[in-house]
């Protein structure tokens, strides 16, 4: 279905979501610390302080009908935003920068923290003229030291989504104090990180998507976009929005098959003002907002709705693809797949690179397959990780070689001899629904076939080889929900499981799916992902899969079988 045959409506998002914005203002003034300034919970991260920004539109929104506002003018949320503001100042040092700690209480050096330095100068923007007037010259003086220093340090690097949400940040500030230089870098770098669009949407740190990171981008441009009116945004937000709108699931959650950093994540898909910009992300928001209170998901944050209703606008909206029953889409030059057939929904990528060896965040593109149910979610995940050969959808070589050590800070990611575990080709399997993965000269083709309530994948490799090649079909886990096969049964949780498919009598099931397994196959949980957001790459449940094993033989494809109960 094409736009034009989807009928367009008028969005009412922002009425919508301001009443969620004023509702969360007693809970945010009762979490500061009076004597501090400080808001959240210990340890303090300069992070709690971004709710200086929801604090600051809600003392500037004016209180009108459409949009009541009993904090208009508020001298009580006014000074809970000057000892926000001051709490920062405390802890920067010379050059404007904040430790980067985590609630987990590790920290990671000094930074000038761009979510933080944003929603503090948006709110400086907006209160700056009521403050007292020493408080305001201090906080003048304190944005000015960690502005030109973002604009020395951050501004000149390469493009990732860390400096350009920066950009936005310095150009509200050069609007602020009249600073042309700020503003020259600032659009400098917002306009080449539109240059640096992928056409088919998205923005790329290494070799594909970062679809989870990719909302960060378009939020920056979202927020620009609002405070400039510079025309060259559009253009970007309209591609970015049909991205979005096709790469998500029909629960609302990312698609994660093509993200290079992310793994999955059972929660809707992030909410930006950028999607505001244009019909199709209006019509993306619209759904999102419903899917999620479908869901019983957590209200949108503060901070997020406050950003929209500084800077975006409703008007016309089309309904996205994500909603329909039945959708196709080849991204880029046959680069990746998806396809919705309800109550299915398959995404294939046909992405390959190898990482950078050294760098924690740019996943191994190993996974190359998800598959979602409308009554299950997601079933098969096509997460990508490290230091985990078994998250591959193929392996050549001994899977054991290539391990996370616990505690290893530092580890040394590349797989050594004796192991491959990335595609050094991948492509779309033609009229098929399918991707064929070759592994050095090892060659592995992907099948899948829907027909009603089931799913059949197949796994077929082409020619003999002295190697072991192996399929993995890495399975999402719901820890504390039962698990049952034609043996034992069990619950998933701290007890690891490992049956062969004669032990579990060739049937597997959890979350309201079952597996048929062919006679060889192998299932096992936890098979445990590296976490690079923790310094020592420890994971949870999140990061862990129970994964099923089929060994390949050339010219014998090996099947699993899904069914939805």
């Amino acid at each position: 279905m094409t736009d034009t045959d989807r009928p367009a409506t008028t969005s009412r998002i922002l009425d919508r979501l301001w009443p969620d914005l004023v509702a969360e203002i007693p809970a945010i003034l009762a979490s500061q610390d009076a004597a501090t300034g400080r808001f959240g919970t210990e340890p303090f991260i300069v992070n709690d302080q971004n709710l200086l920004w929801p604090l600051a539109v809600a003392w500037a929104t004016p209180d009108t009908p459409a949009r009541p506002n009993p904090y208009a003018g508020d001298e009580r949320l006014l000074a809970a935003i000057v000892a926000g503001g001051d709490a920062l100042i405390e802890v920067a040092d010379d050059r404007g920068r904040w430790e980067f700690r985590k609630k987990d209480n590790s920290t990671w050096g000094p930074i000038h923290m761009p979510w933080t330095y944003s929603r503090w100068i948006r709110a400086w923007a907006l209160v700056r003229d009521a403050m007292p007037a020493d408080r305001r010259a201090a906080w003048d003086a304190a944005i000015t030291l960690g502005v030109d220093d973002i604009v020395a340090t951050d501004l000149i690097l390469p493009i990732r989504n860390i400096p350009a949400h920066h950009a936005m940040g310095v150009y509200r500030a050069s609007q602020v104090l009249g600073r042309d230089d700020w503003r020259t870098a600032a659009v400098d770098y917002l306009h080449r990180t539109i240059d640096d669009q992928d056409p088919a949407g998205f923005w790329s740190e290494h070799h594909g998507p970062v679809v989870m990171y990719n909302v960060v981008y378009v939020d920056a441009l979202g927020c620009y976009l609002g405070m400039s009116g510079d025309p060259l945004v559009q253009s970007a937000l309209e591609r970015a929005a049909a991205f979005h709108a096709s790469l998500t699931y029909p629960d609302a959650s990312q698609v994660e098959t093509v993200d290079e950093r992310n793994p999955y994540g059972n929660s809707p898909a992030g909410v930006s003002v950028g999607f505001l910009a244009d019909p199709v992300g209006r019509g993306y928001l619209s759904w999102l907002l419903d899917r999620r209170a479908e869901l019983g998901a957590p209200a949108v944050p503060a901070d997020t709705i406050a950003s929209m209703v500084s800077y975006g606008s409703d008007g016309p909206q089309l309904p996205p693809p994500a909603g329909t029953s039945r959708h196709s889409l080849v991204l880029g030059d046959r680069d990746a797949r998806v396809e919705r057939q309800e109550p299915w929904f398959v995404a294939l990528s046909a992405y390959h690179s190898e990482p950078p060896e050294r760098n924690r965040w740019i996943q191994d593109r190993q996974a190359h397959l998800s598959v979602f149910h409308d009554r299950t979610g997601v079933i098969i995940s096509g997460s990508n990780t490290r230091l985990q050969p078994r998250w591959s959808t193929v392996t050549v070589g001994d899977v054991s070689l290539l391990t996370h050590t616990p505690g290893d800070e530092d580890p040394d990611f590349a797989a050594p001899p004796g192991l491959r575990h990335i595609p050094t080709d991948a492509r779309l399997a033609g009229d098929d629904l399918g991707v064929d993965l070759t592994l050095d000269d090892v060659s592995v083709a992907v099948r899948v076939r829907l027909d009603g309530e089931t799913a059949r994948i197949s796994y077929e490799l082409s020619e003999p080889t002295s190697v072991p090649v192996a399929a993995h079909a890495a399975f999402l886990a719901h820890p504390g929900e039962p698990w049952s096969s034609g043996g034992p049964t069990g619950i998933i949780g701290d007890d690891p499981v490992r049956l062969t498919a004669a032990e579990c009598d060739g049937w597997f099931s959890h979350h309201g799916w079952r597996v048929s397994l062919p006679e060889d196959a192998i299932i096992e949980w936890p098979v445990i992902g590296h976490n690079p957001y923790t310094k020592d790459g420890s994971a949870g449940s999140e990061h862990s899969r129970i994964v099923v094993s089929l060994p390949l033989a050339a010219g014998i494809p090996s099947e699993l079988v899904l069914d939805v109960e």
